[in-house]
């Protein structure tokens, strides 16, 4: 029993267990994915040996606090970190055993003092001490769409033989007796909600006691004198500033602007009248209504050109002459090679080009729609059953319909209704028999005429009739806007983001300079001259330019779109290019090395944003997405990305100068130095992670009333969570630690975030779950070479470099 607790108060059972646990998770993901969740929480999530094991966590540390003397050599930060992580896990013990989950649906005029729970069991009622009677259910849509902006029940509570009214709607919950409210969903003809409940008033103050204590501890961290963190930070104080040497370079051909040649007499003839670019640029400002929000005609033409031809130009033409050259010349728009297409067997099966063909291809002499019968056939199978080929045609038909609607005018919409209640414009199109009087007049004809007047300009050359009968529809539009949806600033403001393309420039500024001080790092490490220093810092301070020039785009976008700039994959992906960015220069002070890999990683981050798949539109949110919580929970967690990024930058790095560099004094300091701000990264990260999914807990619990519920998402941030927890504490088992392993370990496990960031996302099932494409199965094939090549090289490092790699500390 005695040897039983010594080798459970080791270190080395720590690591073990952490890595136990990590694989468990990760194997529950994957049951979920062929089994379902109910078999993935029978099996792993809820199953005592899985509980056992999380109780095995807790013993562990509490022996090592015995056996090590925390108490006694003042670990405060170390005592009030794991303290918190055990009491999180006992809120979330407390909250299994003995907290409840339901739901509520009550019809308009109707009452209820019911919650249905359902389980694996099956379902059952359980008795409110009060009664629900619901007034009023309201759908609140983004103007001129469908998709919902809030949903919110007018409630009356009959409690304590007292009455009283109230409201919910997402994220605005209603606390009663211990149990909390929240709008989870509506019935379909909208005059009944659905409320989800939750009663679980001790669990939830154990763990959100714990997630306090976890911040506390984090902060301790950062800051108090005896901890890891500043010990590192003295450490790297100690060590003589110096450049290292990185002998690898992430240099990537910067793709000129996009341009699509001529092809074919159809093209050359359809392209021969041009819309001069000044007035092209004017019929850009024109306010259009698109996908529920007011946008700049800029935005919606860039956004259908890249839809229709996967391009930001075509034969040297923006978005704008594209749009203004197809409405007022549909004929000949119709022959050119506009639609991409996904090629292979659908190209050939059609007898179409590989890469873009003409409306017209898809019609046959008849004018009969070539697509029909097998997109018939595909919609009458299981959308799990649907081939890629499938999904495929599928898209293709969209790319059609969408130049349908174009030819027929019926997007976008231009004329706002002032007597709509839902604020919906109307394309000129559409039904325009809703107007009546001198408005009647107007909108039926403006549009004709105004593109009439382009075609007469693009004979004549003269622009001043379609210039004045611009000036005449946005006049019009200001004064019938009586919701006050135009905001002339904001329109302005998103123009100027489209035609600034900061984020590619940014790209290209973080290549060039970055490039040039990697360039310089290798320089100085060869040998030292001073104007090499002075034109280190001088390309730092052009990065830091570029650097608020992202930020200025960040914020710009955070304008116009009115909530936080990370809500799909794209923008993720910007916030995080600038997250890595900002890592090294906070650690590249004193590492050059640092900053010119921290700054090529952000363009390639930016490069990979600006790939076709990556949609850089800019939407609305949906109701359960408005909430502060999830702002702070996404913007925390994917800054700890950039600060993992730059770790295993750093781990590349220095198992790259144990590989291919001697075992000299001065290379050892390099490693070291380096060694050090691997670490430090990877702590800030480490703390950055743990916060971050927690605040997501706190956004889950806030919105839907469950803190945890093992999505597979969140369950690979806790795996991400418990990786690099187990580097960042393996130099607590001596016989284990060496230089070559954390630095081969700080590489790999950015494997976890890159299957927590994209993984999850389009290969496992979920709520975050976007489906396989092909586009992110080429990704991932990229992803695995790269750790291929990793693995090699950890192999070659180890071979060369362990004959003078001494265990660390």
């Amino acid at each position: 029993m005695e040897k039983l607790i010594r080798s459970l108060s080791s270190y080395r059972a720590s690591i073990i267990l952490l890595l136990i646990y990590a694989v468990g998770l990760a194997t529950a993901t994957l049951v979920e994915k062929q089994m379902g969740t109910v078999a993935a929480k029978m099996l792993i999530y809820y199953s005592p040996l899985f509980l056992f094991l999380q109780l095995l966590l807790v013993v562990n540390f509490l022996l090592l606090l015995s056996r090590y003397h925390y108490i006694r050599r003042r670990k405060w930060t170390v005592m009030v970190l794991h303290a918190s992580l055990i009491i999180i896990l006992g809120g979330a013990l407390t909250t299994h055993l003995f907290g409840r989950e339901g739901e509520v649906h009550i019809r308009e005029g109707e009452s209820s003092d019911e919650m249905v729970i359902r389980t694996t069991r099956g379902t059952r009622l359980e008795k409110l001490p009060f009664r629900l009677e619901l007034i009023d259910f309201r759908l609140h849509r983004y103007p001129g769409s469908e998709s919902p902006s809030s949903y919110e029940s007018s409630l009356r509570v009959h409690v304590d033989g007292e009455v009283r009214e109230t409201e919910i709607y997402m994220n605005n919950v209603l606390d009663l007796k211990g149990y909390r409210f929240f709008q989870a969903s509506y019935d379909p003809d909208e005059k009944g909600t659905i409320l989800s409940v939750n009663w679980d008033p001790v669990g939830r103050s154990i763990t959100y006691s714990g997630y306090l204590l976890l911040l506390i501890g984090f902060v301790m961290m950062f800051l108090m004198p005896g901890s890891r963190f500043r010990k590192l930070i003295r450490s790297l104080r100690e060590l003589r500033a110096s450049a290292a040497m990185a002998t690898f370079l992430l240099l990537m051909m910067i793709p000129a602007p996009f341009a699509v040649a001529a092809t074919g007499e159809s093209q050359r003839t359809a392209l021969q009248y041009v819309v001069p670019p000044a007035h092209a640029a004017r019929f850009g400002t024109l306010p259009v209504q698109f996908r529920g929000r007011i946008m700049p005609m800029n935005s919606f033409s860039s956004e259908i050109l890249r839809k229709l031809h996967k391009e930001t130009s075509i034969d040297g033409l923006n978005g704008d002459q594209f749009l203004l050259g197809l409405l007022s010349m549909p004929q000949q728009w119709m022959e050119l090679p506009l639609i991409a297409l996904p090629g292979g067997t659908i190209s050939q099966r059609y007898q179409l080009p590989e890469e873009h063909a003409a409306y017209m291809a898809f019609f046959d002499k008849e004018g009969s729609y070539r697509l029909l019968p097998e997109l018939q056939q595909i919609y009458h199978r299981p959308a799990a059953e649907r081939s890629s080929a499938d999904k495929e045609l599928i898209k293709l038909d969209e790319r059609i319909n969408i130049f349908y609607q174009l030819l027929h005018h019926t997007m976008p919409a231009l004329f706002p209704r002032a007597e709509d209640p839902d604020h919906t414009w109307v394309a000129p199109g559409e039904d325009l028999s809703l107007f009546v009087g001198e408005d009647s007049i107007f909108v039926t004809g403006i549009f004709n005429r105004y593109l009439t007047a382009v075609r007469h300009s693009l004979l004549s050359g003269d622009w001043q009739e379609p210039d004045r009968l611009l000036q005449e529809l946005t006049a019009w539009q200001l004064d019938h806007d009586t919701a006050s949806l135009i905001h002339p600033q904001k329109i302005e403001a998103e123009i100027r983001y489209n035609r600034m393309h900061i984020f590619r420039q940014a790209r290209l500024g973080y290549f060039i300079f970055g490039g040039l001080l990697l360039i310089f790092a290798f320089m100085h490490l060869l040998r030292e001259r001073k104007w090499l220093h002075y034109a280190s810092n001088a390309l730092g301070i052009a990065i830091f330019v570029i650097f608020l020039f992202h930020l200025y785009g960040i914020g710009l976008r955070w304008y116009i779109a009115g909530h936080a700039p990370w809500s799909n994959s794209y923008e993720t992906m910007v916030y995080i290019a600038w997250v890595t960015v900002l890592a090294g220069l906070i650690f590249g002070r004193r590492n050059s090395l640092t900053l010119a890999l921290a700054t090529l990683f952000g363009g390639v981050i930016l490069f990979v944003s600006g790939l076709n798949w990556m949609d850089p539109q800019i939407n609305t949110l949906v109701p359960v997405l408005k909430s502060p919580w999830l702002m702070f929970h996404v913007a925390v967690i994917v800054a700890a990305y950039g600060f993992f990024g730059i770790s295993f930058l750093l781990g590349v790095t220095n198992l790259l100068l144990m590989s291919f560099s001697h075992a000299t004094d001065r290379m050892m300091f390099r490693i070291r130095e380096l060694g050090i701000i691997n670490n430090l990264s990877l702590l800030a990260g480490l703390a950055l992670m743990t916060i971050g999914t927690f605040l997501g807990a706190v956004w889950a619990n806030e919105s839907w009333g469950r803190y945890w519920g093992w999505d597979p998402k969140e369950t690979w941030a806790l795996i991400t969570v418990v990786i690099y927890s187990v580097v960042t504490h393996l130099h607590l088992v001596k016989r284990w630690y060496s230089d070559w392993l954390f630095n081969l370990l700080s590489v790999l496990a950015f494997a976890s975030v890159l299957m927590t960031f994209f993984g999850v996302n389009y290969f496992l099932s979920g709520m975050h779950s976007y489906g396989q494409t092909d586009a992110s199965s080429s990704v991932f094939v990229y992803i695995a070479a790269a750790f291929f090549a990793i693995g090699l090289l950890g192999v070659v490092s180890y071979k060369k470099g362990i004959r003078y790699l001494v265990h660390g500390s």
